[in-house]
């Protein structure tokens, strides 16, 4: 790495947060040149929200592994934000079946191609499948096979909404009330039997994976079964679209163990750049993204308007790199999980962001963590208006 680089990539903690002006970092308010906005702003860069991105959505899932995705016009537009900027062509993939929802890790849905969801979901659900049997042990063994079996016959003629879906397991006696039927499909989707497919102007499709995702995309046909091979696959994804970042944060992302991480990462470690020397947990990167920050230059300090989940916040175990710890509680209320809409300025959310308004008359509203200025406001105006909805 060289000297000369004018960015200095280190840890940010918590403990920087409230150390620094009284709780507020100066690098957010743009007084100090430190590592806590430059850290954002290489993440912005890595991530391919500042820069050239990829050419399709595909192709941008594809570079993550997967990417958050529990609020579904939020993930088609992260997908879109980092390729051609258009829903209209992420709701093309996920009918050509290039692009799929399921839930591959930490019980959470996920957006990812197609072609890698298989393996995937099997080298990291099992944990998050065994914790929802314990939760609900009255959906036993013969409960979730006459749900498979009530799914299969459903979907023998072609995709159904998850309301039809539910409609036919009814019929056919599966319980559905008290949150079953979200389990029972949670079921399904992590072990590999069904997944969201194609667009119906609302919401996804299910479809059964058999015919749907691509032939020979399993972990045993990819990688042989080899779950070390496989977790370099999905590290040397992460590291690529998420670094500067560290082996905890994707232990975190995945829940999988650090000791199968590590021997991981050794697989591909002389692929990455790290930082700083001696410190307990090295942030990690690909090698030019320093180039590529300095080639970006005053992009990284613009105005980004970012949908609620979005990997450039939620990808890392601590997101106070972007932020103080009181302006997280204001973007994750009451810390009960949902993510409002961030307005991003110089690698550090400065407020959230609504729409109001009916149809055809949609108007931005900003709820500023510190004044954003009046040239600020104004591209976040440009933003909004070339932010790509899925739907009115």
């Amino acid at each position: 790495m060289s000297d000369h680089c004018a960015i200095e990539l280190r840890r940010v903690t918590s403990e920087d947060v409230t150390e620094r002006s009284g709780g507020r970092m100066n690098a957010m308010t743009g007084g100090d040149a430190g590592f806590a906005g430059t850290l954002g702003r290489a993440r912005l860069v890595a991530q391919g929200l500042v820069g050239p991105g990829w050419e399709t959505p595909t192709d941008a899932v594809t570079a993550f592994g997967a990417m958050q995705g529990q609020d579904l016009p939020g993930v088609l537009a992260s997908a879109a934000l980092r390729s051609t900027g258009a829903i209209a062509d992420v709701i093309a993939d996920l009918d050509a079946g290039r692009l799929v929802r399921g839930y591959p890790m930490r019980g959470t849905v996920f957006l990812m191609p197609a072609a890698d969801a298989a393996w995937i979901t099997e080298l990291c659900a099992p944990p998050t499948i065994r914790a929802a049997s314990n939760r609900r042990k009255e959906l036993d063994a013969d409960v979730k096979a006459a749900a498979r079996d009530a799914t299969a016959a459903a979907l023998a003629s072609g995709p159904l909404s998850r309301a039809d879906l539910f409609a036919a397991w009814s019929s056919a006696g599966v319980p559905t009330d008290e949150g079953a039927g979200y389990h029972l499909l949670f079921h399904l989707i992590a072990g590999g039997f069904v997944c969201y497919g194609p667009w119906n102007g609302t919401d996804q499709d299910i479809v059964l994976a058999e015919g749907w995702l691509p032939a020979d995309s399993s972990l045993a046909d990819r990688f042989g079964g080899d779950a070390t091979a496989a977790t370099a696959e999905l590290l040397r994804r992460y590291l690529t679209t998420h670094g500067p970042a560290t082996l905890r944060d994707f232990a975190w992302w995945t829940k999988l163990p650090l000791s199968r991480i590590r021997a991981a990462f050794a697989l591909i470690e002389a692929e990455f750049e790290s930082g700083p020397d001696g410190a307990a947990e090295p942030l990690l990167w690909r090698p030019g993204l320093r180039a590529e920050v300095e080639a970006a230059g005053r992009a990284t300090a613009g105005v980004l308007l970012l949908p609620g989940f979005d990997e450039w916040v939620l990808g890392y175990s601590d997101r106070l790199f972007a932020m103080t710890a009181d302006e997280h509680a204001r973007l994750v209320p009451g810390n009960n999980g949902v993510f409002k809409r961030a307005v991003v300025k110089g690698g550090a959310v400065h407020g959230t962001w609504t729409r109001t308004g009916r149809p055809g008359a949609r108007r931005l509203v900003l709820d500023e963590f510190r004044p954003l200025g009046v040239r600020a406001r104004a591209a976040a105006d440009r933003r909004f208006a070339e932010f790509p909805f899925a739907g009115a």
